[in-house]
């Protein structure tokens, strides 16, 4: 069997040169030249020793023994007064093998190194292939296909620059029939064939592997389109932007290369914002990008030339382009702009403005260690792309607008996924009567006979813990201050005693606003005299105090912050992490029915979700979705608490949380508020449920010191024994997986101001 294919195909193949020969069999006996019946014979003679030429070899190593003969037998098809100029070799169609090289062929190969493979370019298995089965269709079955996919060849040249080669085969010396388990396919199945060209396993089954021989040679010529193809990956590099995934091809750098024949290049592009008048950088080419000069220019010039540069560059966009920067004149060498290519070793480049409609969208440039790599014929290569270029620049706008929209709408927001629907139906009227100039008011947007769920995990006793550490911070600055002004000695009594005096408020009588009146002492007196020391003759003790003084103060408020900063730490990664879990349960949540979400992060989070088949009118609403959703709140709190745990021990200080559900069965409207842009109850018969809410946070077991939560423990409150039945069958379910205990405790909630009746229990986490 053949292995003249790396791919699989469906193809035998065999080198053969019987057509060829053929063919001057047929110049010996009916041709009328004699010169040329007596050289056709002459290498019919020559070759007449070696029937493999004829019959067909698979051995590749033959081509090289027979190298001679073989150029002679084909020297009519390879003239010696083309051989400098023709890139042209014999081989197998579509394979890598060739051989009877042009000599300016010879010289691309030799260049691009002995370890260089040729292959073609962007071809898959499963394309190849089919491509084979056409050649089958147009060979054998004598199809008119003339195939649309065009094949090249990339070889690199001596500089290391990428070469593109579109190849043109001629396979009038091949032939092509089927083996004798070959499967002949009829006309319709042909035409079935053509109509599924990306159907690989259709095409495999009626031309399967190794069934048809392939014999013979093909003629193989190039066509140097380097500039082509390097303009058509340009176009391409620019076209595809993933809005998911904004980045640039890392191969732009080598497209440019082989665009513009220069084999050291780099290249900048910076984006004209006109709202600031100035250049900005692209993030996503921070890593492919090198703006020399563009750095140089925004970094530093003033403004005031900044300005003027771009006001003049908006009436005369000419870009500048210099060949060799040694042919400058003497008086720009000796600028400061100069160094700048002095020291990045550039000695080529070209600056160019991107214009539209007569305003500057940004700025290009292209650099190169090589004297002359750039000219004006270079400069007249951007004109092919600079649509493109404009293109890209607008699309990545759009996308970045488009990506910037969906944060805010995700972050900053309420308009959740599942209520989405609503309000673009409402923009779609809006706008649909716009077009038609037609007056329209937006609706408002509301969501009726909803049930809520409500929950939340609360940081317990941050305030207290708080109020501590910024005592033990206003203590700790105190301290600091007194050791230095205990070293200054002079000018210093009167801070002294002030300090005194707010040492004991603090630590005694501590009134609303001493820590405001401190931080004015700090602001207006106390700092501005350490200043002033440090700029003065001072000893180096004292200089250095002052200096560790104040790198310990918080510069947005001038007060010692650490304390209280490692609280803020501690409960910003506890609502972090609290957060995501809730996030990431809320997306499975979303499944047993769509619903409103929303969650709150202050000294802990909290979440409300409200359910009903307002939210989503096309599904099958019923009354065991709430009992999903009640159960996927309790399991996911739970989840949280555990989470908690996990990481409790890495907190810069040692906190707490206490988790409770509230348990609400009657409905409830909600609207949303186009003032405060968010949604909320409607209507003062649905307050009820949200005076509750805001007072169980604090709220006592009737007849009782103790908080109705607990940390380590998941409290429920609810109104009726149906809800407390309905929870102990959820409870058991967790208690059945270990996640918890079997110490289920039941009270009553202290009557709250206009809120009486309220039951609850709580159960400790395993």
């Amino acid at each position: 069997m053949s292995d003249l294919y790396k791919k699989d195909t469906p193809f035998q193949v065999y080198i053969s040169f019987k057509k060829y020969l053929d063919v001057l069999e047929h110049i010996r006996y009916n041709d009328r030249l004699e010169y040329r019946v007596n050289y056709a014979e002459s290498l019919i003679e020559k070759t007449k020793n070696f029937r493999e030429l004829r019959d067909g070899f698979e051995d590749t190593r033959l081509l090289e023994k027979n190298e001679d003969l073989i150029r002679l037998l084909l020297a009519d098809l390879f003239p010696t007064g083309l051989t400098n100029n023709e890139i042209k070799a014999a081989g197998i169609p579509l394979s890598n093998i060739t051989f009877n090289y042009t000599e300016r062929f010879k010289a691309i190969l030799k260049d691009a190194g002995k370890d260089f493979e040729i292959e073609l370019r962007n071809i898959d298995d499963d394309e190849f292939y089919v491509f084979c089965c056409c050649l089958i269709l147009q060979s054998y079955f004598k199809r008119d296909i003339k195939s649309t996919l065009p094949l090249y060849y990339d070889i690199p040249n001596r500089q290391g620059i990428m070469k593109h080669y579109k190849i043109s085969v001629n396979a009038d010396f091949t032939e092509v029939y089927p083996t004798e388990g070959a499967r002949i396919p009829s006309e319709e199945v042909i035409d079935m064939l053509l109509e599924n060209l990306d159907d690989f396993k259709l095409w495999k089954k009626y031309f399967p592997s190794k069934s048809w021989v392939l014999t013979g040679f093909s003629i193989v010529s190039l066509v140097d389109c380097t500039s082509e193809v390097a303009l058509s990956d340009l176009k391409s590099s620019m076209i595809q932007i993933d809005p998911e995934n904004l980045k640039p091809d890392e191969n732009l750098r080598e497209i440019f290369k082989s665009y513009f024949d220069v084999a050291q290049l780099s290249f900048g592009l910076m984006l004209f914002n006109e709202k600031d008048q100035r250049l900005e950088k692209l993030p996503i080419y921070e890593n492919v990008f090198t703006n020399h000069i563009l750095d140089f220019w925004i970094n530093t010039f003033d403004e005031e030339i900044r300005k003027n540069t771009f006001t003049n560059l908006n009436h005369n966009s000419r870009p500048i382009v210099v060949s060799n920067i040694e042919n400058l004149d003497d008086e720009i060498k000796s600028l400061p702009s100069f160094r700048i290519l002095r020291d990045n070793e550039i000695n080529s480049f070209m600056v160019i403005p991107i214009m539209k409609d007569g305003a500057l969208i940004a700025m290009m440039e292209f650099t190169s260690p090589i004297p002359n790599s750039f000219n004006g014929l270079k400069l007249k290569k951007m004109e092919f792309f600079t649509d493109m270029i404009l293109f890209s620049l607008n699309r990545f706008s759009f996308e970045k607008n488009y990506q910037i929209e969906a944060i805010i709408q995700r972050e900053y927001t309420t308009i959740h996924d599942s209520v989405v629907w609503k309000f673009r139906n409402e923009a779609e009227r809006y706008f649909n009567a716009s077009l038609a100039k037609k007056i329209y008011t937006l609706k408002q947007i509301a969501f009726k006979n909803l049930t809520p769920l409500f929950g939340f995990s609360d940081i317990r006793s941050s305030s207290e813990k708080r109020y501590y550490l910024m005592l033990e911070d206003l203590n700790q600055q105190i301290h600091c201050l007194q050791e230095i002004f205990a070293l200054i000695n002079s000018d210093s009594e009167k801070y002294i005693l002030a300090l005194d005096i707010f040492e004991n408020e603090l630590n005694h009588e501590i009134k609303a606003d001493t820590e405001q009146r401190f931080q004015r002492l700090l602001r207006d007196e106390i700092h501005p005299f350490l200043q002033g020391k440090l700029e003065i003759k001072s000893s180096s003790e004292v200089k250095a105090k002052i200096k560790d003084y104040f790198t310990q103060v918080f510069v947005q408020n001038g007060l010692f912050y650490a304390k209280r900063k490692s609280l803020d730490d501690s409960i910003t990664l506890v609502n972090r992490k609290l957060a995501d879990v809730l996030d990431e349960a809320q997306i499975k949540a979303q499944q047993i029915f769509p619903h409103y979400y929303e969650r709150f992060k202050s000294d802990g989070v909290e979440h409300n979700l409200y359910t009903g088949q307002t939210i989503a009118p096309d599904l099958n609403y019923h009354f065991k979705v709430v009992h999903k959703l009640r159960y996927w709140q309790l399991k996911t709190i739970c989840n949280m608490e555990l989470e908690f745990r996990n990481f409790r021990k890495d907190l810069p200080i040692h906190l707490e949380i206490a988790s409770l559900i509230f348990v609400y069965n009657e409905k409830i409207d909600i609207r949303f508020r186009m003032d405060e842009k968010r949604f909320d109850v409607d209507g003062a018969y649905n307050s009820y449920y949200e005076i509750i809410k805001k007072r169980l946070d604090k709220a006592h077991i009737k007849d009782s010191e103790d908080r109705i939560t607990c940390p380590g423990k998941i409290t429920v409150v609810y109104f009726g024994m149906e809800n407390q039945r309905e929870y102990l069958d959820y409870i058991s379910r967790l208690q059945k997986k270990g996640i918890l205990q079997n110490d289920t405790e039941f009270f009553k909630v202290e009557d709250l101001q206009g809120i009486t009746g309220l039951l609850g229990l709580r159960v400790s986490l395993a």
